[in-house]
C-alpha cells in the first residue's frame, strides 16, 4: 500500500508558542524529513517558505487555505532576514561618518601649537 504523500494547508503550532499557517508539505534535507511550510504572501510581507524539524512541532492543524490566507495576515511571522556583510559594512560607515561630524579631529589644532 502506497502512502499518502503530505500536501494540506495548515496551522502548525511550535514549542516556544509559536505559529505558523500555510502550505505544509514534507521534504527530506540532508538525510532528515522536514516540515516545509509555504507562506502565503499578504498585505505586510511576500509569501516565504521556513523548514521544521519533527522536534519542533507541538501540533498541526489541518485548516483550508481561506483561513491560512487570513490567519497569515494577521500572524506576525515572517522570514528570515539574511546576513549580508555590506549592509553591515555601510551601517558601519555611517556610524562612523556621524561620529566625524560630532566629535571632531583636533590634529590640525596640534600641528599650530607646535610652530
Amino acid at each position: 500500500m502506497q502512502q499518502e504523500k503530505f500536501d494540506l494547508w495548515c496551522l502548525v503550532e511550535l514549542f516556544g508558542h509559536t505559529k505558523i499557517a500555510g502550505k505544509c508539505t514534507e521534504q527530506n534535507i540532508a538525510g532528515t524529513n522536514m516540515l516545509r511550510v509555504d507562506v502565503p504572501e499578504t498585505t505586510l510581507q511576500p509569501a516565504f517558505t521556513r523548514f521544521f524539524g519533527s522536534s519542533a512541532i507541538y501540533s498541526i492543524n489541518p485548516i483550508d487555505e481561506a483561513t491560512v490566507k487570513m490567519l497569515s495576515e494577521r500572524m506576525e511571522v515572517k522570514p528570515i532576514d539574511t546576513y549580508t556583510m555590506s549592509a553591515m559594512v555601510e551601517k558601519h560607515l555611517a556610524l562612523k561618518q556621524i561620529d566625524n561630524m560630532l566629535i571632531p579631529d583636533d590634529d590640525d589644532d596640534d600641528d599650530d601649537e607646535q610652530l
